[in-house]
Formats: structure tokens, sequence, C-alpha cells
């Protein structure tokens, strides 16, 4: 599989994967990153997976600094093609599609000219990727979403989307882990924390994850959820 690696500033170096939404250009991607982490380069400080890319990101006045770009080259070179499978854990997710929590869903309706209830059918009658887990800490991006229900982003972001809300744009879909701006069509809302600092391991999801939704209703979201909003 073709790769690159850029010069990105002088603390970082992006390699770069073919430029498409594909499952094994992201587990590839994945595997970069895990064999970049095992090789323990004192010069790296983070590592970061994309869609199609890995950032890596360096301290730049370490003399230890000179190793990173051959060994970054010899993981291309060496490395071998990933498994379209996901690389991570499976998680089946609840979502509350109820209208208090669905505030897009009758515009994700009429976009793919379905009743509502045929909406929430289909975003839950498939398994998501996750292709990487950015913009706010734990915001995982899955895709695909059925393009029947594949709505644009809106034309009007609004200013503060509460958290848990489970958004769809275009091929996408996704967990807004905190109140954060955004312009996704909200379709309904998840009971569970994607990023809580005080778990063990604060991160609900990560990249080459396998990610099922299940539809709950407004009683058992209110007995499980974690946001403090029951």
């Amino acid at each position: 599989m073709d790769a690159r690696i850029v010069a990105a500033g002088d603390s970082a170096w992006l390699i770069e994967l073919p430029e498409r939404l594909d499952p094994i250009v992201n587990a590839r991607a994945i595997e970069i990153a895990t064999r970049v982490q095992a090789a323990q380069l004192p010069a790296v400080t983070d590592i970061v997976v994309g869609y199609r890319t890995v950032m890596v990101y360096v301290r730049p006045l370490l003399e230890t600094i000179a190793p990173v770009v051959p060994t970054l080259a010899h993981i291309l070179t060496e490395g071998r093609p990933a498994e379209p499978s996901p690389a991570g854990a499976t998680l089946t997710l609840p979502v509350c599609y109820d209208a208090d929590f669905a505030l897009d869903l009758p515009d994700v309706a009429a976009f793919g000219g379905l009743p509502p209830d045929e909406v929430v059918r289909r975003h839950v009658d498939r398994d998501y990727r996750v292709f990487m887990v950015g913009f706010v800490p734990g915001f995982a991006y899955m895709a695909e979403v059925d393009p029947a229900i594949a709505a644009p982003r809106r034309k009007s972001p609004r200013l503060r989307v509460p958290p848990g809300s489970v958004g769809i744009a275009s091929g996408q879909t996704g967990i807004y882990p905190d109140a954060t701006p955004g312009g996704w069509n909200i379709v309904g809302r998840c009971p569970r924390r994607p990023y809580d600092p005080s778990r063990p391991d604060p991160f609900l999801m990560r990249a080459g994850d396998c990610v099922r939704f299940r539809s709950i209703d407004i009683e058992e979201y209110r007995a499980t959820t974690e946001w403090g909003d029951a």
C-alpha cells in the first residue's frame, strides 16, 4: 500500500496513506501507529491515528530525533498488509431516540423520504467502524451510515450540543462526549460517557473498534444515564 512521510512543521511527521475512507487503509494506519509505539523512540511524544494518516509528534531539539524518520521509513517498507476486519473491541451502545433527544430526526427522515422509525431502524441495523477519535477527547468518528439516512451537516451549526447526543453527518455517525458546538444532525442520545477521565481507561472507544447501537426507551435511559440528567 502506497505511503509517504511528510514533515509537518519542526515537531511532527505525517504518514499519509491512500486518500479514501476505507477499513483496509484505516487498519493499516492503526498497524503503523502500533509499530511506531512499539519502537519506543525517545524523541516521540505522541502518535495520533486519522482516517488514513498517522501523525508522529517529536521533540525537535533532542539529539535522539535522528532515528525517527529512518525508523518510520523502515516500518512502512517492512509492514505487512492489515486485515479489513476491526482491530479492536466490539461494543453495543444504547441510544434513546425519544423526540426530546432526537432534535433533527424529522430532518433526517425528510432527507431519506422515510418515516422516523425507519431512520432509527437503519441507524441501529449496522455495524460501525471507529476510524479515528478526535475533535474533542472521546469523539469517535464512525462509518459508514446507511446512504438513505446519511444527511449532510446542518447549514447552521448549534452553539451547544448536549453531551451524549448521537449525530449523523453524511456517511459518519458519532456521540458528543461533552457540551460543544456542532453541526451534525442529532438523532438520539446515549447514556454512556465516551470519555470520562475518572475511569481507569478514560476512552470508551478507540480507532479500530466496532460499534453497534441498541435502541432504548426513555425509562431505560433515565435508569442508566451517566450524565446526571435523569
